[in-house]
């Protein structure tokens, strides 16, 4: 047997059935579109996403708009002169929640503007270089609070990934 010889099994290939010949025959007059609608006219179909008219999915959705970067580490910014009404010698996360200043959770920024007037010991997730040097210039310690996950460089090229 050769491939010029292999041929379909009987009945496997039917005749397209001619339709629309007269209202005499089997496939005539409406050719199985049943009577009225949009499927029995012209071609019977309509865009991909058509809703009859109403407004479609694709635009009932609102657009986007800008970007949300799903590594953004949030902190609630303290300031040194908040720090210097608190009157006592150490900072921490902790303390600040207690005194109302920070809700439970969050991670504290300690910011440089005011002005300290005695020596504090700062414990926070982040300062900033002026809050700093205006705490080490007055004796105390700034200690940074590690964040519960780590961020770090990934090997497909990205920036950033989270855990």
């Amino acid at each position: 047997m050769r491939v010029d010889e292999l041929s379909p099994a009987p009945g496997a290939n039917k005749a397209e059935q001619r339709v629309g010949r007269g209202i005499g025959g089997k496939g005539g007059k409406t050719a199985g579109r049943g009577t009225k609608g949009q499927q029995s006219r012209g071609r019977g179909k309509v865009a991909r996403g058509f809703e009859g008219g109403q407004m479609p999915l694709k635009q009932r959705v609102p657009k986007l708009k800008g970007f949300n970067n799903p590594f953004r580490v949030e902190y609630t910014a303290v300031n040194l002169h908040s720090i210097a009404k608190l009157e006592v010698g150490a900072i921490s996360p902790e303390i600040l929640v207690a005194r109302g200043l920070l809700r439970k959770g969050d991670y504290v920024k300690v910011l440089g503007y005011g002005e300290l007037t005695a020596k504090v010991d700062v414990t926070a997730h982040a300062v900033s270089k002026s809050a700093e040097a205006a705490i080490v210039a007055l004796g105390g310690t700034v200690t940074i609070v590690p964040m519960p996950f780590k961020v770090r460089p990934a090997a497909n090229g990205n920036q950033f990934t989270n855990r």
